[in-house]
């Protein structure tokens, strides 16, 4: 099977996770994905092919040689996104792209004017959707270019390779994907999540991530007799969102620049919540962001009375750069193998969180490699063909590679 073919058979399931589910998966519709996948890779002839009953795989394609070779995996998550349908997706191939406005569908165009990531393909093939419905290469293209990967290994005994482990993952999208990943099971040294975007991205750097809900307790009384009784969490809410730098948030940050972003309030005159969302590259500054909002909690109680204000802050997950520079090797392979394979690497860090993070501090390194998806979470997202090809080529250089630094 072709590249292109696995990927637009992938692009017929329906695998959109839901933010307020309790199950594993959070939608029973990703299992049927997950079954499809898991018979692929059995017709395949990959080894050890399991599923368990949250919809985990993982697969074996076995070393080629007897040398000591280290195990190393490829991992990418098959849910989509929350944001946008995944349901009936119709996808269409743009061939040979000439630079100009893409008519999606009646009245809905992507256009370089707006989406200027489309000026870097120009002369490539490009799958786009019809503009009612993500396209889902975030991240069923990652999935597509590893079995790829996996296949031409198969059929080139030539390229000599250890075991290289896959694994499939269902909730990436709601930040559980890496949470019942079995990193024992999986058993490698180090792996890559095919996650990232565009072509020759590498991320090995994330934002340390916490959460923090604020509570806030008012009183409430007949407004005609309020003087001196009242207190309006209302007010006080708005009183505490200003106790933050006004400019540390998303829509004035970028970079390594960290924020506190304030994701919803709910209130009224007696009780009041803040969901936030605190994000900080470097750890000490991170745990100095923390610190200001129990200050600024502290504040509060100190003018309108203990326990008027309550936070609950949570870690949510950290950098995993501290985890990757004490085995920068597995980057060099990857930069080694980007250059072999003609694709000008362009490390940068993750503005938000990946399942590589999480899976880094549960003992296995692993950073963040290009799948060619641009656009994702929205009608407009596009793919590729030329660019998931080098992500395949990249996927089996670091196989190769990984053989003869170890041989």
């Amino acid at each position: 099977m072709e590249l292109t073919e696995r990927f637009l058979n992938y692009t017929k399931f329906d695998t959109q996770s839901a933010e307020d589910s309790q199950t594993v998966p959070s939608t029973a519709k990703q299992l049927v994905f997950a079954e499809y996948l898991k018979k692929e890779l059995e017709a395949e002839g990959l080894a050890n092919v399991e599923m368990d009953a949250q919809g985990y795989i993982y697969a074996t394609l076995k070393a080629n040689t007897t040398k000591p070779i280290p195990t190393i995996g490829f991992i990418s998550h098959y849910d989509t996104s929350p944001d946008c349908s995944g349901a009936g997706i119709k996808p269409r191939i743009v061939e040979n792209y000439d630079g100009g406005d893409i008519i999606l569908s009646e009245g809905i165009v992507s256009s370089p004017a707006k989406f200027p990531e489309l000026k870097a393909h120009v002369g490539e093939d490009l799958i786009v959707t019809d503009g009612h419905t993500l396209l889902g290469a975030d991240d069923k293209a990652g999935i597509a270019e590893i079995v790829q990967a996996m296949c031409w290994l198969r059929d080139h005994p030539e390229i000599e390779h250890g075991d290289i482990r896959v694994g499939f993952n269902p909730d990436e999208e709601i930040g559980m994907g890496a949470h019942h990943f079995d990193v024992e099971k999986f058993g490698c040294q180090w792996a890559y999540t095919i996650d990232g975007g565009d072509l020759g991205e590498l991320e090995y750097e994330n934002f340390n991530a916490a959460s923090a809900k604020i509570q806030i307790k008012g009183v409430s009384v007949h407004p005609g007799y309020a003087k001196g009784k009242m207190v309006n969490a209302n007010l006080l809410a708005v009183e505490f969102a200003r106790l933050l730098p006004a400019d540390e948030v998303p829509e004035h940050t970028e970079g390594y620049e960290g924020f506190y972003h304030l994701l919803g309030i709910k209130s009224g005159i007696e009780d009041a919540t803040l969901s936030y969302i605190i994000r900080d590259h470097d750890r000490a500054r991170f745990e100095e962001r923390k610190a200001l909002m129990a200050r600024c909690v502290e504040t509060m109680n100190e003018k309108y009375g203990e326990g008027t204000v309550v936070a609950e802050i949570k870690d949510q997950y950290y950098n995993m750069k501290e985890k990757i520079d004490p085995q920068m090797h597995v980057i060099d392979i990857v930069l080694q193998a980007m250059e072999d394979s003609g694709v000008p690497p362009r490390v940068q860090p993750i503005r938000g969180g990946t399942d590589g993070a999480q899976l880094s501090f549960k003992g296995l390194p692993c950073p963040n490699i290009f799948a060619g998806g641009v656009n994702f979470h929205g009608p407009y997202e596009f793919v590729s063909i030329q660019v998931m090809q080098k992500a395949v080529d990249v996927i089996v250089r670091i196989s190769e590679l990984t053989a003869q630094k170890n041989s």
